[in-house]
């Protein structure tokens, strides 16, 4: 007995020890947001914003790779309110994940607080409020994340980094737009492009000879943007937490909900410079702008604004099969990136998934293979870990688009914890999409027009597609991604179109093993809000 109470006594060690390792080395960064509303003007005219702590945008968080992330958010909202980190795995953790499928709102005049760690990841991300439709009022930021000191990066460390938030703007108020879409009308195109929160104005100072990184994001609501730059090129580093062939670019265009890094050297003649973003795929193209400004310069910018790509898509699919991943780099993890290979591992499900905007009851709503998604009283995350009946149906959507009439559900995928999968997204609309799988990063294998077809893997790129959180489905096209489920809990599959997703356009995948254990999903939060059918235990 003695030995074995010996070993027990040893192992119980080493794993305390360990776990003191693991505390020791992952730091943990606070904050404490209160998030109100406010008056902006960033169009000329006040209305109302969303604040945190009185920023719009709100702050950018600035963290390190496997950083505990902690977030106090403050209602002081008139509604309940959830913040979605978007790109932001949540490695056992999608009780963190902000979305009302995993969470319950955090109610006006009270608080909850997120945790979670940036797990394995390096990249470009932000946030953003994922109820009703607050997202258009901000409530955004940058979210990035570095390398660990110990991992180096395939590329010489710029002198400064700059975040840059693109997005589109509606000078009606959140509240305006939502009736709008309530009453069975479509969101008009918007009034504006902001970067940072102005349409032009914001200035970005460096110096001559030294190259400098922009993380860029759009955080519109359903505007694809061209991000380029006066007189300079850009190298593309990384796309959304992976880091890539480093291709050189005049513009670059970033689908809503995407983000894009880039490094730029400034070996120009001392003087301003404009940034630039429009919008594709509009009539009429809207433009902001900001400065890039040489440190000693008295020449200000001068136009012509460089001119961007307006409606082709051919173009932006062709750029978009160019973004390629950097096998040979490293990412948060000291093995390559290409060492995982994803080509060669059999598909065990596909789902084609084709949106749809119809009319259910006579009024406008978004679908997704004929279900147009309503969300429960009860968090499906919460119905799912204590057994609540009545909430959901696994597998109430089906795996290819079927015939007949659009009617509204909540719409669960069931999958098993690492099933290798194949999504197709058909787009059949003449609007462009973009669709974001929370929890998971997914490889962009392929791009095409018209109809997929199982002929069409014979295109697709199994070597070395980027991976990413957010892929854009052009006009009468599709778009083919592969997903490696590792990831366990209730996964939010919607568009990124803001409009489309509060009238339907989503889903949820469960990806469920029978295994109880903290290796694989961490047990509910002892903060965790309880609504609907869900009672505190």
């Amino acid at each position: 007995m003695r030995p074995a109470i010996f070993l027990h006594f040893f192992f119980g060690t080493l794993a305390c020890l360990s776990l003191l390792c693991v505390i020791a080395e992952d730091p943990s960064r606070y904050y404490t947001w209160t998030v109100t509303y406010g008056t902006i003007s960033p169009l000329g005219s006040p209305q109302q914003g969303i604040l945190i702590n009185g920023q719009f945008p709100g702050p950018t968080i600035e963290c390190v790779t496997n950083d505990n992330i902690v977030v106090t958010v403050i209602n002081k909202l008139d509604k309940p309110f959830l913040i979605t980190w978007n790109g932001i795995k949540q490695r056992k953790t999608s009780w963190q994940d902000g979305t009302l499928g995993t969470n319950c709102p955090i109610p006006p005049n009270s608080n909850w607080t997120y945790k979670f760690q940036t797990k394995d990841q390096i990249g470009t991300y932000s946030y953003f409020p994922s109820t009703l439709m607050h997202r258009a009022a901000g409530g955004f930021g940058g979210f990035n994340i570095a390398s660990r000191s110990v991992i180096p990066i395939p590329y010489p460390i710029p002198v400064e980094e700059f975040t840059l938030l693109v997005g589109d703007w509606y000078n009606s108020s959140h509240k305006a737009l939502q009736n709008k879409l309530d009453s069975g009308i479509p969101l008009p195109l918007p009034n504006a492009l902001l970067i940072n929160g102005l349409p032009s104005g914001s200035t970005f100072t460096g110096e001559k000879g030294k190259t400098y990184k922009f993380r860029v994001s759009n955080v519109g609501i359903s505007t694809s943007i061209n991000f380029r730059i006066q007189g300079h090129r850009m190298t593309l580093v990384e796309v959304e937490g992976a880091h890539t062939v480093q291709d050189v670019y005049d513009s670059l265009d970033v689908h809503v909900g995407q983000s894009v890094a880039v490094l730029v050297t400034l070996d120009a003649t001392v003087k301003d410079y404009f940034i630039v973003a429009s919008t594709r795929f509009t009539k009429p193209v809207l433009t902001a702008t900001s400065f890039l400004k040489y440190a000693g310069s008295s020449t200000p910018a001068s136009e012509p604004l460089p001119i961007g790509p307006t409606y082709q898509i051919h173009w932006s699919m062709m750029q978009a099969r160019t973004f390629r991943r950097n096998l040979t780099a490293n990412a948060a993890r000291p093995n390559p990136q290409g060492s995982f290979h994803y080509g060669t591992i059999p598909i065990q499900r596909t789902l084609i998934l084709a949106n749809a905007a119809t009319r259910i009851n006579g009024t406008l709503r978004y679908a997704v293979n004929g279900i147009s998604y309503v969300n429960p009283a009860t968090p499906l995350k919460l119905a799912d870990y204590y057994n609540i009946s009545g909430v959901f149906k696994l597998n109430s959507i089906k795996d290819t688009p079927p015939s007949g009439p659009a009617v509204f559900g909540t719409s669960v995928i069931g999958t098993t914890l690492h099933d290798f999968i194949e999504i197709v997204f058909q787009n059949n609309e003449t609007t462009l999409q973009s669709w974001h799988l929370d929890g998971y990063t997914f490889w962009t294998v392929g791009f095409g027009s018209g109809q997929w077809t199982p002929d069409m893997r014979k295109r697709y790129n199994l070597a070395d597609a980027n991976s990413r959180h957010t892929v854009q489905v052009y006009p009468n096209s599709w778009s083919a991604v592969l997903a490696s489920l590792d990831n366990k809990g209730m996964w939010n599959l919607r568009s990124a179109i803001w409009s489309r997703q509060y009238l339907g356009q989503q889903l949820y995948i469960r990806v469920w093993s029978n295994e109880t254990s903290l290796y694989t999903e961490y047990d509910v939060p002892d903060n965790a809000l309880y609504c609907g059918k869900a009672k505190r235990p």
